[in-house]
């Protein structure tokens, strides 16, 4: 065993909440960076302590190769064996855990936040939790200066390349438990959170807490009795005429149009109604954006719950044949969802270049797919994928289905989440 092994072995058997996680296999194609609120602003806070844009591009590659071993979480540090052909060594990353002092700041920020304090206590961490420590001075992120890369290596960088893939890597533990930030932090989830009791306890105990004032409020100043009594009441008006019996009216056939799905298209136009009117008396700042046949078709479509209104609107439609695809594009992007299926054009230049930078920097050169470019559209020929730029400066995933390019995913603001939507999915 190296020293640096026999380091690791007791740096982790010196804490007994040290936690282990299986190695991840090989991800061909997908994101680096976390998925989550927790994740990606881990990632986001580990790319900005680099110095070293090269190390942090390796680094993303080196992730998704597979080439790293199980995880080790603990106090302080993160540890993984790395494998690069028949050499392995061991990587680890260091961070600066809090004082006492900071855990004491921090809960005492956290009993200030209900929500947060209501979150932690039964496990999950808020993204408002990064906000009260902030309030605190405690740093729960990594910082300048608070991260250290360890490795075996003979690469001059800090973080290297396996340092910073194991980074990464953490941010995909972090996708499926934030609490591990606070172990990395020197506590564990359930340490936490007895500590944060014994914060509250004793807040309760010193009367930390301001004591709500029970003092009732003096009442409004009103006519007294008396005098109430001695004033004579206004008569009423008298009662107007009772209406004449109506003439009776016949009804006519229904033709066989059903009644239930009424009350939804009912209710949906007063919806709109209601949004005009609350433009029109200043409640909203601007009114609804005005629907031509085809397209209020397709939105009560892809909004309404029966399927049996969207059945007799494709019937109606000019354009049954393209009536499905219509309503898929308008529940991913709304209406401009369905001007993004519909209408092609010209973006920037400037877009589309930081379009492909984005894409390049997440992907190693051998494994970006070849992309063709027209007009706002990016498409991976070889594999029937799409992506399409809209005028929201979001990035729409498309499957070629059957000859036709058929919305397949939510937009995102990053190209390479949406290609990385559609490859993964």
């Amino acid at each position: 065993m190296s020293d640096a092994d026999a380091y690791e072995t007791a740096h982790a058997e010196a804490h007994d909440n040290a936690r282990g996680f299986a190695a991840f296999p090989a991800r061909k194609g997908a994101r680096t960076r976390g998925q989550t609120w927790w994740g990606q602003a881990w990632t986001e806070a580990v790319e900005d302590t680099s110095l070293s844009t090269e190390a942090l591009k390796a680094g993303r590659s080196y992730a998704r190769s597979g080439r790293l071993g199980p995880i080790t979480v603990s106090p302080g540090r993160i540890t993984a064996h790395a494998y690069d052909g028949e050499t392995s060594f061991t990587t680890s990353v260091t961070f600066t855990e809090l004082t006492e002092d900071e855990w004491d700041r921090l809960w005492e920020r956290v009993t200030e936040h209900p929500s947060v304090l209501s979150d932690f206590l039964s496990g999950t961490l808020s993204p408002d939790l990064l906000e009260a420590s902030e309030d605190a001075r405690v740093r729960l992120l990594p910082g300048y200066g608070d991260l250290e890369g360890d490795c075996g290596c003979d690469e001059f960088e800090d973080p290297c390349s396996h340092a910073a893939a194991l980074c990464y890597q953490a941010s995909w533990l972090l996708d499926q438990d934030p609490s591990l930030l606070l172990l990395v932090r020197g506590r564990d989830l359930h340490q936490a959170q007895d500590d944060l009791k014994s914060a509250l306890l004793m807040q309760a105990l010193t009367g930390a807490d301001d004591e709500e004032d029970t003092t009732p409020a003096p009442l409004p100043d009103g006519t007294p009795a008396q005098d109430a009594y001695a004033t004579t009441p206004t008569p009423l008006p008298p009662l107007p005429p009772l209406p004449g019996p109506s003439a009776r009216r016949s009804e006519p056939a229904s033709g066989g149009i059903e009644s239930d799905p009424l009350a939804p298209l009912v209710a949906d136009a007063a919806a709109r109604a209601r949004e005009l009117l609350a433009h029109l008396h200043g409640f909203r700042p601007s009114p609804p954006v005005p629907l031509d046949a085809w397209q209020d078709a397709v939105r009560i479509a892809a909004t309404h719950p029966d399927p049996r209104a969207a059945a007799r609107l494709r019937e109606a439609s000019d354009a049954p044949e393209r009536f499905d695809r219509a309503v898929r594009a308008w529940q991913y992007g709304g209406l401009l969802g369905l001007d993004i299926l519909e209408t092609p054009w010209t973006p920037p230049h400037q877009d589309l270049a930081r379009a492909r930078t984005t894409l390049a920097a997440d992907w190693a050169e051998d494994e970006l797919p070849p992309l063709d470019l027209t007009d706002n559209r990016l498409t991976l020929t070889a594999r029937g994928l799409q992506l399409r730029y809209g005028h929201d400066a979001r990035w729409y995933p498309y499957r070629l289905e059957s000859g036709e390019w058929w919305p397949s995913a939510a937009p995102h603001q990053d190209p390479a989440d949406a290609l990385a939507a559609l490859l993964n999915d």
